[in-house]
């Protein structure tokens, strides 16, 4: 009896431990389809799934908890790529990431977007037929390497300072380019170098120009000859016209600060329609004003901003221009810009190159300080003054204010 009962025992815990094994097997070739299926889904991005959990300490329990603590994990990564991605959209300067090997860019701050004129990254050979310029300096600028490019926009012409580095970024090398528009820094320089040469010049000349005309008039009381006279004459006329001159030019160096208020744009273009209307009239030509953004604001000297713009106008009117148009828009760096275009001949490429010098002019009775003036009361703006472009069709100057 006793041996049976030990039999019947032995029988019942193999049945138990086969039972056992049999339900391990199947538990555990479920929760590996469970953990499989949930690794697919995580793979592919998808988190809109969820195991029922019928008691307490499941194994569809834990593998909720772990698919939750990925979703926190991804939505903070995400949090911060967009606070990181907004941070690199803020700077003024451009940043774009290169895959080296494909040449797909992979990211572009908006200060870069707005340099190359794109609305979205593109491949690298794609951006040559919108700047091959700058394409170029893209493919072929080398890790640590500094250079300069020059390149022209539909509305501008650009020099740009750039550098790079690189980094290994899931097996593919990553190009690192950042760039700065320094074209305002270099005129901003050039127009303190004519400056200062301009207020020696001056100097110079007052100092000797005013003894002779005030000798001369001296002379011109007291002598009486004919011939004395006409020859005291021509020497006071031509100083009183050397004065007349050099005080034109003691303008570029005292321009005053500006006297900045809010205003909309469209008011003073009307303003300055107005105040040219009988010049256009006169030349039997046509001026316009659009507005690409609704109720622009700037804040600026709107008298020293009028004067530029009635100088452009002027100056288009001179050169036979019979179609005007001012033009304004906010940029996607809600940069203030205004383009003054005619269809008047276009500008040499000669003259392209030194219209903002000051004594340059192509007018017979022109000083050559027209736009030298508009210039600096642009940088005085911390703005700029530019000749977008002159051909046969149109010639465009732009006022960007930053």
């Amino acid at each position: 009896m006793q041996e049976y009962i030990v039999h019947i025992s032995v029988i019942a815990a193999a049945a138990v431990s086969a039972t056992a094994v049999i339900c391990y097997i199947i538990f555990t070739g479920k929760a590996e389809k469970k953990v499989k299926y949930m690794l697919d889904a995580l793979e592919d991005g998808e988190l809109n799934f969820r195991f029922q959990e019928k008691r307490k300490g499941s194994f569809n329990k834990t593998l909720n908890r772990i698919k939750k603590l990925y979703d926190t994990q991804r939505k903070e990564i995400e949090e911060k790529e967009r606070y990181f991605g907004a941070m690199l959209d803020h700077v003024q300067t451009g940043i774009v990431a290169i895959n080296d090997n494909t040449g797909q860019i992979i990211y572009a701050n908006a200060m870069a977007l707005a340099a190359i004129g794109i609305v979205q990254p593109v491949n690298i050979r794609q951006l040559r037929n919108i700047c091959r310029p700058l394409a170029e300096a893209f493919m072929q600028i080398k890790s640590g390497e500094e250079r300069e490019v020059k390149f022209a926009t539909d509305f501008d012409q650009k020099t740009v300072s750039m550098s790079a580095s690189s980094a290994m970024i899931k097996g593919n090398t990553v190009k690192i380019i950042a760039f700065n528009d320094i074209s305002g820094s270099m005129e901003e320089n050039e127009v303190q170098s004519w400056t200062k040469l301009i207020r020696v010049l001056t100097h110079e000349i007052m100092n000797t120009v005013t003894p002779i005309a005030a000798l001369s008039e001296t002379l011109l009381s007291n002598v009486s000859p004919d011939d004395m006279r006409t020859g005291l004459e021509t020497i006071s006329g031509s100083s009183r016209n050397l004065i007349k001159f050099i005080d034109s030019y003691r303008n570029l160096t005292k321009i005053p600060r500006p006297v900045k208020r809010p205003f909309y744009v469209k008011e003073i273009a009307a303003d300055v329609i107005e105040l040219t209307k009988e010049k256009t009239s006169a030349s039997g030509a046509s001026i316009s004003f659009t507005e690409l953004s609704d109720d622009i604001l700037l804040y600026a000297d709107d008298s020293q901003i009028s004067r530029i713009l009635i100088n452009l106008v002027s100056n288009a009117l001179q050169a036979g221009a019979t179609d005007i148009s001012i033009t304004a828009e906010l940029d996607s760096l809600e940069a203030v810009n205004i383009y003054v275009s005619n269809n008047g001949p276009a500008i040499s490429k000669e003259s392209q190159q030194e219209i903002f010098t000051p004594f340059y002019t192509t007018k017979p009775d022109g000083t050559g300080i027209g736009l030298s003036i508009s210039r600096q009361i642009m940088h005085l703006h911390n703005g700029s003054l530019r000749l977008s472009k002159s051909d046969e069709k149109s010639t465009v100057f732009v006022l960007s204010f930053r």
